[in-house]
């Protein structure tokens, strides 16, 4: 198996550094960042005309899946 496409290693391994933060957490004062897929997913229009409502879209999981849904072409309202 060849490393240029291996997913696993494109990201830092644990173990991370101790991080504390007051809830909320800030995204941009996490080391590493993490990854939402605002640059690294690219969409292929498989919920064209959908439309989904995601609560804790504004963070962590929420907010890869607002954006991957977004990405995919459906109508996100984020609660």
């Amino acid at each position: 198996m060849t490393t240029g496409n291996n997913p696993t290693l494109h990201y830092p391994l644990p173990p991370f550094v101790e991080q504390p933060q007051q809830p909320p957490g800030l995204a941009s004062e996490m080391k590493p960042l993490p990854d939402h897929g605002e640059t690294s997913y690219t969409g292929s229009g498989k919920l064209a005309g959908k439309k989904a409502l995601i609560t804790g879209g504004d963070s962590g999981i929420g907010r890869a899946v607002a954006i991957a849904y977004a990405r995919e072409g459906a109508d996100v309202a984020i609660g």
